[in-house]
């Protein structure tokens, strides 16, 4: 992947400034350390930093259509561009590289904004018309690409990270505390929060148009699951597993293509195990390199079924032994990446990954997000199936969860993540009082966050999936988990599970498919059945959460005991200081663990936040 940045002044007044595009595309160097490029002509400017993996020859940008009347950054992949060249090149467009996204600039000649519907692949891109001044940026289907903007002070800006739009002097730091309480209430941010106040995420599946002063969001694309009583079985289980082992292979194709080496990240579960061993079959004349996290405590490691999957698709193997120590070591440099506060430790992991990977010369990792929101693979389907939905309470504090549940989701028998009328008020307890004073202002429950459309009249599967893609994929686990941790190491990431053929197949699959009695991810174990071991398939999922704060708390860091020290935590303002203390006396005894995942690690929250707050010099609220 890349990184890009740009303005333009929507008064069309003020020209842009070189050697401010420059500072800003700067910040982005450990998104593409290979080269840089620009575009400035009067209000607006693009600035571009460049990873080389197709095309390292001439596929620098910006890039410009045949007239030069269009200029295009993208960051990402378009994956079925030489079927796309092929057409485009029989209409007579001429092509100046042989980079994949040039065919962004030939087919927007052709189809406009539509041509979001021809293409498939991960990316974040803004086309300038020149002629029209008018600026197009799109976001992909999932939002494997991040897209940050902004209007102040009358001028429009944008990029692939945060840390380059707020070297922008119109940009008041300032924290979105939404964003905050978001972070506390789901598995992170959700578009278009971010932890910065007046700048948004462009959500997946979502284009701008910036002309004549305005700017317009349009929505392309959702995971739109077909009503409940609209789905067919009408086929057998056979057309759905061959289907479906066809699309994922041609996913991985898809995936391989690149004029730079390509490895393959290892978990020992079933989803990286699929991908390492469909990479061996689609590729059997190259070695590839794999990489894996192993840990010195044996009931957390999972080495043994590492080693197997590497062993069986035949990889240059790569273990790293991560010593917990190197969590708080990491921590600062994790959140200068996330751009945001988090809740758990494993991104820490996540940057180690992608470290040993760029020491090997591997500059693109396959990874397997998305299997688990597409085919019921975390254990709340099975909760759903249990039948817990249809327990019903008839105490007050049931009727106003109920009441909470269908504000936000339209169905008050859908439990999401926890119990959120009675977790709104150990939040409220972390609160300082001057934040209380103003609570319902930025609460997130009262800021719509899905489309309670997409659910309504759903299965059940189809809903808790829904939701698993808009609240827990997008801004955490592709975003902060992993564009940002890969990226650390200027190192891409890819996710064969997200392949847009795939996922609209995976639509049409019947839910008890999916989930089988509660055996989850059934279709998958049958795909994976004459692809890697059974020791792979019939293993019970394993869900492996990182030591948190009740671990460095123990540890007596100078550091993290100041940014969680009663003075500055006063001091801040964000947090009741005395809440904190408490909090800090329980997760600090010896024979305390968290249940994770089903308790959350508030102070893990707390402290990454002081991180945030230090990091990108954010202001204090006293």
């Amino acid at each position: 992947m890349c990184g890009f940045v740009g303005y333009t002044d929507l008064k069309n007044e003020r020209e842009v400034s070189r050697s401010l595009l420059a500072r800003m595309t700067e910040r982005l160097v450990h998104r593409g350390p290979d080269s840089d490029g620009y575009f400035v002509e009067g209000v607006t400017g693009l600035g571009f930093r460049r990873l080389s993996i197709i095309d390292l020859a001439s596929g620098d940008q910006p890039l410009y259509n045949e007239d030069g009347s269009l200029v295009l950054l993208c960051n990402g992949e378009i994956y079925n561009y030489r079927e796309l060249r092929n057409t485009l090149k029989q209409k007579g467009h001429v092509f100046s590289t042989n980079s994949d996204v040039e065919v962004l600039l030939h087919l927007y000649e052709d189809e406009g904004v539509d041509l979001l519907h021809k293409i498939n692949g991960q990316f974040a891109f803004v086309i300038y018309d020149r002629k029209q001044k008018t600026l197009f940026l799109a976001r992909d289907h999932f939002g494997i690409n991040p897209l940050f903007f902004t209007v102040m002070d009358g001028t429009f800006i944008f990029g692939s990270e945060i840390k380059a739009l707020i070297e922008h002097p119109s940009i008041d730091r300032k924290v979105d505390l939404t964003g905050l309480d978001q972070v506390f209430s789901f598995p992170g941010l959700v578009s278009p929060r971010t932890m910065f106040k007046g700048i948004e995420s462009l959500p997946n599946g979502h284009y701008i148009l910036v002309k004549n002063g305005n700017v317009k969001i349009t929505q392309y694309w959702d995971l739109d699951y077909p009503q409940a009583g609209e789905i067919a079985r009408d086929k057998p289980e056979s057309y759905y597993v061959e289907k479906l082992k066809y699309l994922f292979a041609q996913s991985v194709k898809y995936r391989l293509q690149a004029d730079v080496p390509v490895g393959f990240y290892l978990s020992g579960g079933l989803d990286s195990s699929m991908i390492a061993s469909m990479i061996r079959k689609v590729s059997p004349d190259v070695t590839r390199h794999s990489f894996s996290i192993g840990f010195n405590q044996t009931e957390i490691c999972e080495a043994k079924y590492q080693r197997m999957m590497a062993e069986y698709s035949e990889s240059a193997h790569h273990e790293i032994m991560f010593d917990w120590k190197e969590i708080a070591e990491r921590l600062p440099r994790m959140i200068y990446h996330s751009e945001c506060p988090v809740k758990e430790t494993y991104n820490t992991c996540s940057m180690a990954l992608s470290e040993a990977a760029r020491a090997t010369g591997i500059t693109v990792i396959l990874t397997g997000e998305g299997a688990d929101e597409l085919f019921a693979g975390y254990v709340g389907y099975r909760f759903d199936q249990f039948g817990l939905r249809t327990e019903k309470k008839h105490d007050l504090g049931s009727m106003l969860e109920d009441e909470l549940r269908e504000k936000l989701w339209g169905d008050a028998t859908l439990f999401y993540e926890t119990e959120h009328y009675a977790f709104r008020e150990i939040r409220s307890a972390l609160y300082s009082a001057m934040l209380n004073d103003s609570f319902d202002e930025f609460d997130c429950l009262n800021f719509p966050l899905v489309d309670k459309e997409r659910l309504k009249g759903r299965h059940f599967v189809h809903q808790r999936s829904y939701l698993d893609f808009k609240l827990r994929l997008a801004d955490h686990l592709i975003s902060d988990h992993g564009d940002r941790m890969a990226l650390a190491h200027s190192v891409e990431g890819r996710y064969p599970f997200l392949d847009i053929d795939l996922v609209e197949f995976s639509k049409c699959i019947p839910p008890e498919l999916k989930l089988n009695e509660f055996t989850e991810k059934y279709i998958l174990r049958k795909v994976a059945e004459d692809l890697v071991p059974p020791e792979i398939i019939n293993r019970e999922k394993y869900g492996f959460h990182a030591p948190g704060t009740p671990y460095l708390l123990r540890q007596n860091i100078d550091w993290i005991n100041d940014l969680l020290s009663y003075e500055r935590i006063k001091r801040q303002g964000y947090f009741n200081p005395g809440a904190i203390e408490r909090l800090k006396a329980r997760y600090s005894k010896e024979d305390f663990h968290l249940n994770l995942p089903f308790e959350s690690d508030l102070l893990m929250t707390v402290l990454s936040f002081g991180i945030f707050l230090d990091t990108f010099d954010m202001p204090s609220l006293n």
